[in-house]
């Protein structure tokens, strides 16, 4: 009985513990399927967030290429006006394949013309005709030293004529790429002697295959100068856009930008509030914008003059081609403008004269930093209106700006002089940190068998590396405290600022020099007392270095 007793007790252990494990399967199964509904959950939710901001992005980007080319166009309206003449001229120009007479008389040679609105239409007149004549007069001698060579081999045999083209090609052109070195050339007409290089490998080579080398040449030539011809026509007739122009207004632009940046960097200075807190634009900017286009336009400036150098002479502005004296402006710019950089990083020293100590100096730099930036707009209003500018730039208020800061320095003596016993103490000091810098060695002792001595050497090696980890720590303020130490250290970085911004004043004999010889070179008017002169800039001036697109390739 007893063991019927067990065996029936221990089948419902045994079905209970089933029931129980299917029931905790069944929890199991739930929660995972519970897990993955949720996951699939988040999963679908990331993805609807995802697949939202990618259409979004697609629903703007309309918006921001229609917001991009009116800023573009608005910047600049000639850009535009540019764009319609290139789209007009290829479309004269595919004419010579739409139209079947004109295509009937050039054939499949009308592709060089199209190729020669696309390389030679640039945004300014002198760029345009520098590349135009350059590519005809290279198409002209190529074409015309293929047919010679044509008419010298005529009666010559196949292996004789194979080998007398290969001798011309050579010498050809290692004499054309030898030339390219030549400073002359390479300024002026590199493009040409790449073109004519090209041209007459092309003439002379194919010539071996083809009969009549003459008719190539012909068709070459009469595309290319009817490609050139519609440049020209557009580019000189069709509201030209002068290089000469975008040179003098660059001039002008540099004159203003440099009076912004000193005006900028003076009151930054000088002012209690952090540029951080400025709500408008940050003063870094202002500052950078100034001088930025004048440090980076020695290479904008020499490529605008050589392609002024190239355009008509206009009796409306001027008689004679000024443009080698801007350049020489452009360079004294440049340097006055070196003078603003450094003058900008008396702003970001490590050691900073304390405002207490400036305020003494305020009103006398802000005057003269005023008096610096009213002589640029005015030499900036004169050389926009082409006008000479007036005798007395230099007025009286410029020279009692720089007496008063003088005699402000000189009321100070001890803020940049200290007194003897103040140098003794503070060079005592400075050679104690010196001192210190050099005391870093260590020196082990003997060695010894007993325990003391080897307690003694513990104790006294954890005590220099605690000592070591202390100088290792000061070491980096080192050079500032000794630099602190000194009495005259305050007003040292403000004695820099005073003296940098003196500079300015000395280098502005130069640039009013460049610019009275830019207005008798140029011929611009006589000065009258009754002109108004304009010292402000609303409104930042087109950078017209933009509009000059990079050209890749010679076809």
């Amino acid at each position: 009985m007893s063991i019927f007793l067990r065996i029936t007790l221990a089948s419902i252990d045994h079905t209970l513990q089933k029931i129980f494990s299917k029931v905790h399967a069944g929890k199991d199964m739930a929660a995972s399927a519970d897990r993955e509904a949720s996951g699939k959950v988040v999963e679908n939710a990331h993805e609807e967030r995802f697949s939202g901001k990618y259409v979004e992005k697609i629903k703007r980007l309309p918006e921001k290429i229609w917001g991009m080319m009116w800023k573009v166009g608005k910047e600049d309206p000639r850009r535009f006006i540019h764009a319609l003449k290139v789209g007009s001229s290829l479309t004269l120009v595919s004419l010579l394949y739409l139209v079947e007479p004109l295509f009937k008389g050039i054939g499949q040679n009308a592709i060089w013309a199209v190729m020669t609105v696309v390389v030679v239409l640039e945004f300014t007149a002198g760029a345009t005709l520098c590349k135009g004549l350059n590519r005809g007069l290279g198409t002209l001698l190529a074409g015309s030293l293929a047919f010679l060579i044509e008419y010298v081999t005529t009666n010559s045999g196949q292996v004789l004529r194979a080998v007398f083209i290969g001798g011309a090609v050579f010498l050809i052109g290692a004499t054309a790429t030898y030339i390219r070195f030549f400073p002359y050339i390479k300024k002026n007409f590199d493009y040409g002697v790449v073109i004519f290089l090209l041209t007459f490998n092309l003439i002379t080579v194919s010539s071996y295959r083809v009969q009549n080398v003459l008719k190539i040449a012909h068709e070459r030539l009469s595309t290319i100068a009817i490609g050139c011809a519609i440049c020209l026509f557009m580019a000189l007739l069709i509201f030209p856009n002068w290089s000469g122009e975008d040179l003098h207004n660059s001039t002008v632009s540099k004159l203003e930008g440099l009076a912004r940046s000193i005006e900028a960097c003076v009151n930054e200075y000088f002012s209690e509030v952090k540029p951080a807190e400025e709500g408008n634009e940050p003063t870094e900017d202002r500052i950078y914008k100034g001088y930025k286009a004048i440090l980076d336009s020695k290479t904008s400036d020499e490529t605008l003059a050589l392609h002024a150098s190239w355009e008509p002479r206009r009796k409306r502005h001027c008689y004679i081609s000024p443009w080698k004296q801007y350049i020489k402006l452009g360079a004294v710019l440049r340097h006055f403008g070196y003078t603003v950089v450094a003058l900008h990083g008396c702003l970001r020293t490590e050691i900073q004269t304390p405002l207490a100590v400036r305020a003494l100096f305020k009103d006398p730099c802000i005057r003269l930093a005023k008096e610096v930036q009213k002589v640029l707009m005015e030499l900036a209003d004169s050389v926009r209106h082409r006008r000479q500018c007036s005798p007395e730039i230099l007025s009286d208020h410029l020279h009692e700006a720089l007496q008063d800061l003088n005699i402000a320095i000189k009321s100070q003596p001890r803020l940049f002089l200290g007194s003897n016993d103040n140098q003794t103490s503070n060079m005592l000091a400075l050679a104690a940190a010196q001192a210190s810098q050099k005391n870093h060695k260590v020196s082990l002792p003997s060695v010894k068998t007993d325990s003391s001595a080897l307690l003694e050497w513990r104790t006294k090696r954890a005590s220099e590396q605690s000592r070591e980890n202390e100088r290792k720590c000061l070491r980096p303020q080192l050079s500032k405290i000794a630099i602190t130490s000194l009495e005259f250290s305050e007003a040292l970085p403000f004695a820099a600022f005073a003296a940098l911004l003196v500079e300015t004043v000395a280098r502005l004999d130069l640039v009013i020099e460049e610019v009275e010889e830019l207005g008798q070179v140029a011929c611009f008017k006589e000065f009258r007392p009754d002109d108004q002169i304009s010292i402000t800039c609303e409104r930042l001036p087109v950078d017209v270095y933009h509009n000059h697109l990079p050209s890749h390739g010679a076809e």
